[in-house]
């Protein structure tokens, strides 16, 4: 636990140090989105990379862990599904629930598994993400769109134009291909990424908003519990079925356990689903990480 908590710490302080920075005159309001862009556009993209060009793709067990992400999202979205006709949600608020408890927050995954297991974790995380990213989107778009005539293109538009998505294919097909990372590109990528998890911690600091929490506070706490303790059990559980190594399962379980993605709320407000909801999800699931966090790692590893 002691190792866990020296962990998390640094990573949770920066992302406080984004939410008291953003309320200060320090920065103009413009900053923050041009940050945001940055990172987003460029820097976590030469993460993905650079990561993806150099992870263990012929692994035999990566079929095992496809399948087991795939049994995740897929039993975790029928039940969320079940809830909405169980509970008449109407589908703008029904599209920031699913984001909520299917989405996760990249940045600070990636940042927890760069501390505690390096390079190895690095390449593992960034195939998980490979699948995740497109199949959270897919889900989000779809929820958000259910009971409206929306064609093939719109469903697959804001998917294509991804930059994590676009990012991960170039990294599989550098992987797969004799080109790899020449003219000292590798470099590059690394210097890019090096960057790229500490402003990640800081923006979601600094986009956090606490306005919705106490008009929400019931529906925020029970997405929030769902987030952050049923969905990794149930990623460990899984796990378990198709006999994941342990690196592969606390990986799983880690992706499981983090709070949600913030674009998410860029992503609701776009597709017309309630920002507002979803701005107090992405806030109260990152506070509550905090608690949540290290009890679910420690039991993991």
């Amino acid at each position: 636990m002691e190792k866990i908590l020296l962990v998390l710490w640094p990573l949770f302080a920066l992302i406080a140090m984004g939410f008291v920075l953003r309320r200060t005159s320090l920065f103009s309001t413009d900053f923050w989105p041009s940050a945001e862009k940055l990172n987003y556009f460029i820097l976590f993209p030469a993460l993905l990379i650079n990561s993806l060009a150099h992870a263990p793709l012929d692994n035999p067990k990566l079929s095992f862990l496809a399948g087991a992400i795939f049994c995740v999202l897929g039993g975790s979205s029928i039940l969320i599904l079940l809830s909405k006709y169980l509970f008449k949600i109407t589908t703008p608020r029904f599209g920031a629930y699913i984001q909520g408890i299917t989405r996760f927050n990249t940045y600070l995954g990636l940042a927890i598994i760069a501390d505690l297991f390096g390079k190895e974790g690095i390449a593992i995380a960034a195939v998980i993400m490979a699948i995740l990213v497109p199949s959270c989107n897919v889900i989000a778009v779809f929820s958000l769109t259910s009971d409206k005539k929306i064609s093939l293109k719109q469903i697959l538009l804001p998917i294509i134009k991804n930059p994590l998505i676009i990012s991960c294919l170039v990294g599989i097909v550098l992987n797969l291909s004799p080109i790899g990372l020449p003219f000292g590109s590798e470099q590059l990528l690394k210097l890019l990424s090096a960057a790229s998890l500490p402003l990640g911690l800081i923006c979601i600091g600094a986009a956090l908003q606490t306005a919705t929490l106490r008009k929400e506070f019931q529906p925020l706490i029970v997405s929030a519990l769902i987030r952050l303790l049923v969905m990794p059990l149930l990623a460990a559980s899984v796990a378990h079925l198709f006999l994941l190594p342990a690196l592969e399962t606390i990986l799983l379980v880690i992706f499981f356990a983090i709070p949600t993605a913030p674009t998410a709320y860029i992503l609701t407000r776009q597709l017309n689903g309630d920002s507002q909801l979803m701005a107090g999800i992405i806030t109260l699931q990152t506070v509550l990480a905090v608690f949540t966090l290290p009890l679910v790692l420690a039991l993991v590893m």
